[in-house]
């Protein structure tokens, strides 16, 4: 059987994650290898009001964040840089990174790692959670600010 020739999800389709019980950030799978055979995973990462990673890296992925609501500081490796809607951010593979929400409110970045890197298996071996009225505002734009 062969892949079809295109992919199309709505906001309801995501499964949304926390990789661990004490972040303040979840995932929502977008496109990843183990529904859709890629070779990269896109989420949209949902961060709490004063949300963190924890410090992480990635050996062979790069990881591409595009901040669609709210703002952050991002920390790769020696520099640190301030982000709000519309920047975007590269982290090479093998770089210490760290992304903390600064806003008043929920940050939301389109995040992708290319290739996998294992990440869509990380993920997924969390605990699934919801997305409420907020998130699904924003995944579809409704009531834009």
């Amino acid at each position: 059987m062969s892949a079809p020739p295109a992919v199309a999800r709505t906001s309801a389709d995501y499964r949304c994650y926390k990789i661990s019980p004490g972040d303040t950030n979840r995932l929502a799978i977008v496109f990843d290898p183990i529904d859709d055979g890629v070779d990269f995973i896109c989420t949209v990462e949902i961060f709490e009001v004063g949300g963190k990673t924890p410090p992480n890296r990635h050996p062979v992925g790069q990881e591409m964040f595009f901040v669609l609501q709210g703002e952050c500081i991002a920390t790769a490796g020696e520099r640190t840089v301030r982000l709000a809607a519309g920047d975007s951010l590269l982290v090479r593979p093998g770089h210490e990174h760290v992304i903390e929400n600064t806003g008043a409110g929920k940050l939301y970045l389109l995040q992708m790692m290319v290739p996998n890197d294992d990440f869509a298996e990380l993920i997924r071996r969390g605990t699934p959670m919801s997305l409420d009225d907020e998130d699904l505002a924003v995944l579809r734009r409704v009531n834009r600010p």
